[in-house]
């Protein structure tokens, strides 16, 4: 794969949205190369509406990306296309697999990939858009033909192609957010789990130290539950999870989760305290279909009961009930 900065260790193929990296070029200056795989024949590693970005580096050297899309069949090749768009402005359409001009370059799952790669200019009023809804934390569609380009804030499916002339559409959710309230480790673990999945993860933790975590998350809060929830908004692209054991911090934080319409919400606790705690939600004005949503107990039974084997369980719960692929598809 060559052509690309860390390509025998392609640890940008753990960057699935690539509005974080395009905010950073931007702000730097630079123009980017948008790569969206546009039609998938056959077998693949990812579907329709999977990206990459690239941005050359000021200084010389190899191409910056992020994403992936085949696991390292096209991607080299793609750079090289990414560079070019770069320096002529002029959209491509590649085609990779069955059909392709290039029979030097073999998909090893079969079928075929179609990649639509587009220049981003450093002043793109439709980009600069696009991370303001992300960051208001509003869904919304990035139009182009690969020379123009608009943002609208209509509902749609993932992603829409048009040809005869060419056209895309493809949404953009709100990055997904995990909240997790409680200091022991298994509520660590699963913080750290959210944010090493690209969660922008916020930990609560009522009264706890000053000092924040001794791992990366995006904000760090001791205040109490319900509160914060109420400062930080509640979407259906955020996932709660109750871990303080303390009913009074974890009920008032899923109430508060359920009515803003979270995505998820989970309480930590033994299933003897499961009735004890919908009474005591019920009592509090939780409606039946609240009540319904919450996941008493989360998890995947016979992981084990480990803090990295609860979170593991946990976050693949969260992950399922966020997946935009269940969303509008």
């Amino acid at each position: 794969m060559s052509g690309l900065d860390h390509a025998d260790w392609p640890l940008f193929g753990w960057i699935d949205d690539i509005r974080g990296p395009l905010a950073e070029a931007l702000a730097d200056g630079q123009a980017a190369a948008l790569a969206t795989l546009f039609e998938v024949e056959g077998s693949a590693p990812r579907g329709p509406g999977a990206q990459m970005l690239f941005v050359a580096p000021k200084h010389g050297g190899e191409i910056r990306a992020s994403g992936y899309f085949s696991g390292d069949c096209i991607e080299g090749d793609v750079a090289s296309h990414a560079m070019l768009v770069l320096a002529d402005g002029s959209p491509r359409r590649l085609h990779y697999g069955t059909g392709s001009p290039w029979i030097d370059i073999r998909l090893r799952c079969g079928g075929a990939l179609h990649v639509l790669v587009e220049r981003i200019a450093p002043d793109s009023a439709a980009a600069a858009e696009l991370l303001r809804h992300a960051a208001a934390r509003r869904a919304c569609r990035w139009h182009s033909d690969g020379t123009t380009q608009r943002v609208t804030t209509d509902d749609g499916p993932l992603l829409d192609v048009a040809e005869a002339p060419f056209a895309m559409a493809r949404r953009y959710d709100p990055p997904r957010r995990l909240i997790v309230s409680g200091g022991d480790p298994g509520a660590l673990a699963v913080a750290q789990l959210g944010a090493l999945s690209q969660f922008e993860t916020i930990l609560l933790r009522p009264d706890g130290p000053v000092e924040p975590p001794p791992f990366p998350v995006a904000r760090y809060m001791r205040g109490e539950p319900a509160e914060a929830l109420a400062e930080l908004g509640v979407d259906r692209w955020t996932a709660y999870l109750g871990a303080t054991h303390e009913d009074h911090h974890d009920l008032g934080g899923c109430l508060a989760a359920l009515r803003g319409g979270a995505g998820y919400v989970g309480m930590i606790g033994a299933k003897s305290r499961a009735s004890a705690r919908l009474g005591a939600l019920e009592a509090a004005g939780a409606t039946a279909e609240e009540r319904a949503r919450l996941n008493l107990s989360p998890g995947v039974a016979g992981l084990g009961k480990s803090p990295w084997e609860v979170a593991t369980g946990i976050m693949a719960e969260i992950m399922q009930a966020l997946n935009p692929a269940r969303e509008r598809a």
